[in-house]
């Protein structure tokens, strides 16, 4: 997986068998590539930002990209970030960017992106973050999405996994869907990280839990104790985690 551009493609798919894709996907694939890589050894703290970028997600996507910039802010202060961009859409379709330090590199990935319809691939992403934190330490994950399509037990499985990792998962949740909220919740839980609701309508809640994510990758649970004592998103987090070890 060397340029992360498709996570575990099934042999004989139609996406392991199909060209690049759209121009989109293609611009995409040749910006991560042309990063300058964060080495392995690089001492920044590591989040994985995971998006759901199916047909319904187009809004959020917007609001994501105007606003992932805050968590390299927050980190700037602290031992810095590395960010790692992945995403789902579509046929089948999963990638990830190489990891980035910063926000402009990460804007100008996510900006090539449209949303397309699609179920939900989480256990997708799930594995290629147990794949990566077997590789490098990965201390988060965000994950913003609003709805699961998958066998939930599948999904718990392999977050109890990246517990033992050390990786905690932050499962930002929007909209009303029961289903995505139980699954995301217990998910959370095993990792021991925390889950969220938020609403698009409100961008300043998604913003905070971003930065309360950024601050616990960047300089764990000290720094999220830190920025929890300024911002109530934080609070928020730091409350819903379990363990906060």
């Amino acid at each position: 997986m060397a340029d992360r551009s498709d996570l575990q493609k099934k042999p004989g798919s139609a996406a392991a068998q199909a060209p690049a894709g759209s121009s989109a996907v293609g611009a995409f694939l040749d910006d991560a590539r042309r990063l300058a890589p964060v080495t392995d050894t690089d001492p920044r703290g590591r989040l994985v930002f995971a998006l759901d970028a199916t047909m319904s997600r187009q809004p959020t996507w917007d609001l994501a990209c105007r606003l992932q910039g805050e968590m390299f802010g927050t980190a700037s202060g602290l031992d810095g970030l590395a960010v790692q961009l992945v995403y789902f859409r579509g046929f089948d379709e999963c990638r990830a960017s190489r990891w980035v330090a910063d926000a402009a590199t990460l804007t100008n990935l996510m900006g090539r992106i449209d949303c397309r319809g699609g179920q939900t691939q989480i256990a997708r992403v799930l594995r290629h973050v147990r794949t990566e934190a077997g590789r490098v330490p990965v201390r988060a994950l965000v994950y913003v999405g609003d709805a699961m399509e998958e066998p939930v037990d599948a999904l718990c499985a392999i977050a109890g996994e990246l517990g033992l990792l050390g990786v905690k998962a932050f499962m930002f949740h929007e909209g009303p869907d029961a289903d995505a909220g139980r699954a995301f919740r217990e998910i959370a839980r095993l990792t021991g990280g925390a889950y969220a609701g938020f609403d698009a309508g409100a961008p300043g809640t998604l913003a905070g839990l971003l930065r309360a994510a950024a601050a616990y990758a960047s300089g764990g649970t000290a720094a999220l104790q830190r920025l929890a004592g300024r911002e109530g998103e934080a609070r928020r987090l730091l409350t819903a985690m379990p363990g906060r070890p």
